[in-house]
């Protein structure tokens, strides 16, 4: 689908599409601040219990390299990777301590050390670069700002994802999330359990080859009323903090709750593993059916204020 451009070169629609980014970026925060404080040795139990997280909720650097992208859209109405790669840099140069993985640590100071990111993104594991999940856990606000058109969502979302993954499948992990987030506004009017299935068909169609399509296939396959714990012998939960390990799961715990956030994120805690990113990723998905009212009100005003 295609809009006509407004002011400064941005789509017609674009106050629009920031409303839909800021929705995602509600439910990707609010996922990531909620899982977060589960990284504690008695976390199954008190997520067994559904004990709802005391005191305030401090976000990741899941949410802080997810309101770079938001900053990016907002002024280019796409995604410009050398403003992404700048932003990304500089928020890690004031908050390093955000849980950024150590791969993440080498890139983004690299990059904020003046290396360009097509240099930096390249050099993890030999030069392969980078099948994390980080492109994933940020990329939910692509998704809803191009939600109507799935091509569009396909070419962001891998941009978006190559500034600190140059490995193919970083960058499949992010389409598949960006593109689940966009199907889930594009099907907010229809019901029934097909909306879920079409939701990870068409996923598994547009997301390149490699081990995350290879397990979005798996999950397709998986029955929703199987258990979390069945679905994580199969899928993974991100414990290897890879797009293979993390995406299909994340997929399949959001199409199997797609219209009860609350429900979502306590299934996704359960699957233990990368807690905060996989909370974040399915956040940014379900959101878009259920709307910020779908958000537990104490939660949101749990997690710490965001400033876009």
């Amino acid at each position: 689908m295609t809009t006509g451009k407004g002011a400064a070169g941005l789509p017609a629609d674009h106050g629009e599409r920031m409303a839909r980014v800021r929705l995602s970026l509600d439910g990707l925060s609010v996922g990531d601040a909620f899982g977060e404080k589960f990284f504690r040795s008695d976390a199954f139990l008190l997520a067994e219990r559904r004990e709802v997280p005391v005191n305030s909720w401090h976000v990741t650097d899941d949410t802080v390299m997810a309101l770079s992208v938001c900053d990016v859209l907002d002024r280019f109405g796409e995604i410009n990777r050398d403003e992404l790669a700048r932003l990304f840099a500089e928020r890690y140069r004031r908050q390093p301590d955000r849980g950024y993985g150590g791969t993440a640590h080498g890139i983004l100071g690299a990059i904020g050390q003046g290396l360009p990111w097509q240099t930096a993104a390249a050099i993890p594991f030999n030069g392969q670069g980078s099948m994390g999940n980080g492109g994933a856990m940020r990329v939910g606000p692509v998704g809803a700002y191009f939600a109507d058109d799935l091509d569009a969502v396909v070419s962001n979302a891998g941009a978006s994802a190559q500034v600190t993954h140059a490995h193919p499948d970083g960058q499949a992990g992010a389409i598949a999330a960006a593109v689940a987030a966009a199907y889930a506004w594009q099907s907010r009017k229809e019901q029934g359990v097909g909306v879920s299935e079409r939701l990870l068909q068409t996923a598994i169609e547009l997301t390149p080859d490699g081990p995350t399509g290879d397990g979005l296939r798996k999950a397709a396959d998986l029955p929703f009323d199987y258990t979390v714990a069945t679905a994580v012998s199969a899928l993974g939960n991100g414990s290897k903090v890879i797009a293979g390990d993390t995406v299909p799961l994340a997929l399949w715990c959001a199409a199997r709750h797609l219209d009860n956030y609350e429900e979502a994120i306590w299934q996704t805690v359960s699957a233990m593993g990368d807690i905060d990113t996989n909370c974040a990723i399915v956040g940014s998905i379900v959101v878009m059916r259920t709307g910020r009212e779908g958000i537990p009100a104490e939660w949101l005003a749990s997690r710490e204020p965001l400033t876009m």
